[in-house]
């Protein structure tokens, strides 16, 4: 199950809802976006 944001109120917006309309269920806003996680970088000696 992949998770969506709402640009506008950072909410999680869940995929199921995306297929069906490509707006976020509690502020109306059209701007939905796939969150991606933090890449760590390590120095090497």
């Amino acid at each position: 199950m992949t998770e969506y944001k709402c640009f506008a109120c950072n909410k999680l917006v869940a995929d199921t809802y995306i297929k069906k309309k490509i707006r976020c269920p509690y502020c109306g806003s059209r701007i939905i976006f796939k969150p991606r996680s933090s890449i760590t970088k390590v120095k090497a000696r």
